[in-house]
């Protein structure tokens, strides 16, 4: 018998016809998420999971999984898997890193555009039918980015992608990290390594890029709005949690902010209900990585990672390799 792999979310069928061809699968093909019992229950059947970001894949369920021999995540991100109960159970868990990087850092590009320069006001403008006068002088005034300065928190490599698409527009490039770029790197994005504070203070855009973990839970808070620019424009394309969302929208409200852009949030799909009132900020849901090309190769690079995993090999994108070691979490 081929061993059964759970697809937690609909994904493209040329992924399913590949991993048809060697394993009995389990598609979710309403795309709804399994509650936790029922992720828990057909994980018990399953040697195999592939899953994505908004699946929690934890102690619950990877004790009912006696079969599981790896996880597959969909996505570069991991911290809906517990990582620590799998590797005590021997199970290889997987992520797709390096795949989506250039689509994000377009995706976070045009939610600083669209910040800066009210492009959904002016749609929703437009398209209410208040656009009554050709050219008024002062309407829909937004901020020019070229020549700007750009501060980065998280300079890995999506943070990077954002940097070298920066310099295209002659800005002022800054970041904070936990560790500083080699010297060649920061010569080769033009970019400079600051204190996080002055980057705050400084920047007239600011993009957070940090991977999410309990440790960097609103890693921007009320605080750190205060510190910025009333003119400051801010991005989130990280992850949900990593910017108290009540804060920002404080922010926003009373315009200690110009603006935002945010395609993650927390507790998403569910959205705090203070930003629909607001105008200053573009939404999106959580599209970062969602072109074709890309979401088809995290597809494939974690499929990839399920196969050599569940044929005994270690597969390319190993996130607990102390489970080859018999090593402890």
């Amino acid at each position: 018998m081929k061993p059964k792999v759970l697809v937690t979310r609909r994904v493209f069928p040329e992924i399913l016809a590949r991993l048809s061809e060697r394993f009995d699968l389990d598609h979710n093909e309403s795309d709804v998420p399994y509650p936790a019992a029922e992720l828990a229950r057909r994980a018990a059947q399953a040697d195999g999971i592939l899953s994505t970001v908004m699946d929690r894949i934890d102690e619950p369920v990877i004790a009912a999984g006696e079969r599981l021999g790896a996880i597959a995540n969909i996505a570069v991100g991991y911290n809906n898997v517990d990582v620590a109960a799998a590797t005590r159970r021997g199970i290889r868990v997987t992520n797709t890193p390096g795949v989506l990087d250039e689509t994000t850092a377009d995706l976070t590009w045009a939610l600083l555009m669209a910040a800066a320069r009210r492009i959904a006001e002016g749609d929703a403008f437009v398209r209410r039918g208040d656009w009554k006068v050709a050219f008024t002088m002062d309407a829909f005034l937004g901020a020019d980015l070229h020549g700007a300065t750009l501060g980065i928190l998280g300079m890995g490599r999506i943070g990077q992608a954002i940097a070298r698409r920066a310099r295209g527009f002659d800005m002022k490039i800054t970041y904070h990290n936990r560790s500083r770029l080699p010297e060649a790197d920061e010569s080769r994005l033009g970019a400079t390594w600051v204190e996080r504070d002055r980057l705050l203070a400084d920047s007239d855009f600011i993009v957070v890029m940090v991977p999410y973990s309990p440790a960097v839970h609103h890693f921007i808070k009320a605080e750190d709005f205060a510190k910025m620019k009333p003119t400051a424009v801010f991005v989130n394309t990280a992850r949900g949690g990593v910017v108290d969302d009540a804060a920002l929208i404080e922010a926003l409200s009373a315009r200690r902010i110009a603006a935002a852009g945010v395609d993650v949030f927390e507790g998403e799909p569910a959205l705090n209900p203070g930003y629909l009132g607001l105008s200053n900020v573009v939404l999106t849901p959580h599209i970062g990585s969602a072109s074709r090309a890309t979401r088809l190769r995290m597809c494939e690079t974690a499929a990839t990672n399920l196969i050599a995993a569940l044929e005994g090999r270690t597969p390319p994108n190993l996130v607990n390799p102390q489970v080859l070691t018999g090593a402890k979490a």
